[in-house]
């Protein structure tokens, strides 16, 4: 059999080795470094916010922005079903209850009048995706969240780069989070940001990131820190946030080979019937984190997967629906939320692989096994 295609690969290059290399020969601060501010400072610029606050990875950036928000017991965070679970999951850990909304079928992120009938008096903010690179119908959202007073966070997990009608997706909300997982856009191997543009909310972030330390430079200084609120190990090291600079330096031409692979695909899919192809709607750029088609029946979803398998291709479903995972079936009993948007579409979803060292012998492989099964 031939070499098998992963969903991704990382790219990187000897830049992206230097940065890290440079941390480790130096000797000191790997962690708390200056390159952790410096990375911070570039990102915030890049998304056009005011603060940039990092993490160990995407799920405590947002564990930390709700605390830092407020967010607790007896409060409500509508967030979808159709997300990563750490999206519902951060609400948990903070005491407050996720409510799940149904998704609108054209950029699979939460539909604003779906959320609208959701809203109850204990609703403090909502939490919408942007998925797969694509901005979600953040406009809408946000016109909602202000007219019922609600905090907005976007969890923008996987679309760093994506922009709704010229402005980048992470400006929209009162907060919002950026991941930086190996899959992503730009990786720091693991890693998170907050972005935000209120500088009190950025130092509550802070607090919480590091144990709620006041002082900084703990391990270079002889003198006695002051603790000043709970807080958590939440820290990147230095080569983490060393790795996100030169990452981030390069973001656009990432982006375009992505785009350029996605139009590849879309001519070859074109000619292929009963496979839907992913929007860009207008107004929008698509970052591509992930390709995801929709097949006409949850059983030509399955088949379409397990003939891939055979040929040594892999694929996924991005996402399974996190409300009828074992978990939170188990916390809600019997009464389980209707989404039927959602759940459809989980069900005919299946993501390619697409990443920017992919081959054209490697495409060539994809496009027909695609054209084999449908053709059986």
């Amino acid at each position: 059999m031939p070499k098998k295609i992963p969903l991704f690969e990382i790219y990187h290059d000897d830049e992206d080795i230097d940065a890290v290399k440079r941390i480790i020969e130096r000797g000191s601060f790997w962690a708390e470094g200056p390159e952790i501010a410096e990375f911070e400072d570039r990102l915030a610029q890049y998304i056009g916010a005011d603060h940039a606050v990092v993490f160990n990875n995407g799920t405590s950036a947002l564990h930390a922005m709700l605390l830092a928000y407020g967010i607790g017991p007896g409060h409500e965070v509508i967030v979808p079903s159709f997300t990563f679970i750490s999206t519902a999951n951060s609400v948990l850990f903070t005491g407050a209850s996720p409510v799940f909304g149904d998704i609108e079928r054209e950029t699979c992120g939460l539909d604003a009048l779906d959320i609208a009938r959701r809203i109850t008096r204990r609703t403090k903010a909502i939490m919408p995706i942007h998925y797969a690179g694509h901005p979600c119908q953040i406009k809408a959202i946000q016109d909602l969240a202000h007219d019922k007073k609600l905090l907005l966070f976007e969890d923008a997990a996987e679309s760093l780069g994506s922009k709704y009608r010229g402005k980048m997706v992470g400006s929209f909300g009162d907060a919002s989070m950026f991941s930086f997982c190996q899959n992503k856009i730009i990786t720091t191997g693991e890693g998170g940001a907050i972005t935000t543009n209120d500088a009190a909310i950025a130092k509550k972030l802070r607090l919480i990131r590091s144990h709620g330390r006041s002082q900084g430079d703990y391990f270079n200084s002889s003198g006695s820190p002051d603790y000043t609120a709970l807080g958590y190990n939440f820290r990147i090291p230095t080569m983490c946030a060393a790795l996100g600079i030169s990452q981030l330096a390069k973001i656009e031409k990432i982006i375009k080979a992505r785009r350029a692979l996605a139009e590849r695909y879309r001519k070859a899919f074109s000619k292929i019937p009963g496979i839907g192809l992913p929007n860009e709607l207008k107004g929008c750029r698509h970052v591509y984190q992930l390709y995801s088609i929709l097949m006409e029946t949850h059983e030509m979803q399955k088949g379409l997967k397990s003939h891939l398998g055979g040929k040594g291709i892999m694929s996924k479903v991005y996402f399974d629906p996190v409300h009828l995972s074992k978990h939170y079936l188990d916390l809600a009993g019997a009464k389980t939320a209707k989404l039927p948007v959602t759940e459809v579409v989980s069900a005919r979803i299946l993501t390619l692989p697409l990443f920017p060292g992919i081959g054209a012998g490697q495409f060539d492989r994809i496009i027909d096994a695609i054209q084999e099964y449908v053709g059986e």
